[in-house]
């Protein structure tokens, strides 16, 4: 590409050019607490910080027992407890259905099944999908063979 050619547009064709192609169109400063610009910085930051930072940080997501972090650190913690997590055969349970996803870990005895609705509908699953003590779910009151918009259950036999 000769540069030369280039270096005398304008300014404005410049900065459009450069906006169609930056990752700032889809990124906000981190937010990690309520306050203004939501802890990012006490300067002024490059992008505008998203207005839902006072309901939507990290501070608050480590204040609530049932946010996605901690839902991820049970996960990790329940991996660390059951070897079958890591080490057990993997097997799709449903392979042809487009909603529920579930598969099963077998392991020395032990089965980690894992069912999990990806969608914004009720799904109905067979109840013989969710046999086992419930470890872990989305859904702290979850029961019987209909799993919520995006619940997810994972069910261990030892």
């Amino acid at each position: 590409m000769n540069w030369a050619a280039h270096a005398a547009l304008p300014e404005e064709q410049v900065l459009h050019a450069l906006a169609v192609k930056s990752r700032d169109n889809a990124r906000t400063p981190v937010q990690w607490d309520a306050s203004p610009n939501a802890g990012f910085t006490t300067g002024e930051p490059w992008l505008a910080v998203n207005p839902n930072h006072t309901e939507i940080n990290a501070a608050a997501a480590v204040a609530d027992p049932d946010s996605v972090l901690h839902h991820h650190r049970k996960l990790i913690a329940l991996r660390h407890e059951h070897p079958v997590v890591v080490h057990g055969d993997y097997r799709l349970l449903l392979p042809d259905e487009e909603q529920a996803f579930a598969y099963v870990r077998t392991l020395d005895g032990a089965t980690l099944r894992v069912v999990a609705n990806l969608s914004g509908e009720p799904a109905t699953v067979d109840e013989g999908l969710l046999g086992g003590a419930l470890v872990l779910s989305t859904h702290p009151d979850a029961a019987g063979g209909e799993l919520r918009p995006w619940e997810s259950r994972v069910l261990l036999t030892e």
